[in-house]
């Protein structure tokens, strides 16, 4: 995602017969699709949100319970399904499982499709504001190697994983790194980078819709809904690549709304359920059909699909138990 970050909002999940708990992105669940819900099914939907899949993936581990319903990431997937985090709810045996597009069934973070269903993907690029920034824009060097113009003016994204990920791309190494001499480059980079940063906060759409950044790491879909605000922003399929990532619905282990979770699921792999998430979010969907209930000018919009030059997108899965103990330093030590 994509996310769309808010400040973690702290209200105990309500348990109450006929709720449903969610535990997702803010500014991610589209109202009308929420109304829809609860009134075809008599179900009340809550929702507490998170700021990155770190805080999630931490919420849980420290005995967080109530939640019925988690948008989960594709690489946080491996790691809740690894720890016994999820239910397996066979979401391939689900009657809407049909309308699955091919390619997100057979995915790396859940092979059989027993654990999730899509909710939403896209990428993780750069947006730029034209009118600041001039020249050549399509690399990473906009934010690693910049122009006077911007200096206090970028923001990054705070994930951990995003951001060193697009280090390590301008710097030419690899992602998922065991090399300390290459993680010890990429501290460096951003290191010196600090002096150019605004701030790290993925809440990144008012920063630019308001101009105090005019570069900005960001997501897709969010940016699409920054430059409705302000026309002179454009997301940019950095050359040197940039990361295409899926959220998941997936059912909290001990869910106390099991059956609610589960119609819930099915419910979004309808195809106009999905397409209000890309109406609301912009972003993909992953469902066939939904395409039939999506204005084709947002279907056809550059963020959602990228121009015929653009890199493939990089998903990547999670990193070794030696690079994720790199990663952790070095972002420990970016942010100290």
């Amino acid at each position: 995602m994509r996310a769309l970050a808010v400040l973690l909002l702290t209200v105990t999940p309500a348990l109450a017969e006929g709720d449903l708990n969610i535990y997702t992105w803010g500014e991610y669940t589209p109202p009308d699709l929420v109304a829809k819900f609860e009134a075809e099914t008599g179900t009340r939907i809550n929702i507490d949100t998170f700021d990155s899949m770190e805080t999630m993936i931490a919420k849980l581990r420290s005995g967080a319970t109530g939640y019925d319903i988690l948008v989960v990431g594709d690489a946080t997937m491996q790691v809740l399904i690894a720890e016994g985090m999820l239910e397996k709810v066979d979401v391939f045996a689900m009657p809407n499982f049909a309308n699955v597009d091919e390619r997100w069934r057979g995915v790396y973070w859940d092979p059989k499709r027993e654990y999730s269903a899509p909710w939403a993907w896209g990428s993780t690029g750069v947006v730029v504001d034209t009118a600041v920034v001039k020249g050549d824009y399509s690399s990473l060097a906009v934010l690693f190697a910049p122009g006077d113009e911007v200096k206090g003016r970028i923001n990054m994204l705070r994930d951990m994983n995003d951001v060193i990920n697009m280090a390590e791309r301008y710097l030419g190494v690899p992602r998922c790194n065991e090399n300390p001499e290459d993680m010890k480059r990429v501290l460096e980079l951003l290191e010196t980078q600090k002096d150019w940063v605004k701030s790290y906060d993925s809440e990144f759409k008012e920063p630019l819709v308001s101009g105090e950044a005019v570069v900005s790491m960001g997501w897709n879909g969010y940016a699409m809904r920054a430059r409705e605000e302000r026309p002179t922003l454009q997301y940019v399929y950095p050359k040197e690549g940039y990361t295409g990532w899926m959220d998941n619905l997936a059912v909290a282990k001990g869910a106390p709304n099991l059956d609610n979770a589960k119609a819930f699921l099915n419910f979004m792999m309808a195809p106009e359920n999905a397409a209000m998430v890309t109406t609301y979010a912009r972003y993909g969907n992953g469902i066939k059909g939904s395409e039939a209930f999506i204005d084709p000018a947002l279907a056809n919009a550059p963020e959602i699909t990228p121009p015929a030059d653009a890199p493939a997108p990089e998903f990547i899965p999670t990193c070794s138990p030696e690079a994720t103990a790199l990663v952790d330093k070095v972002w420990t030590k970016l942010m100290n």
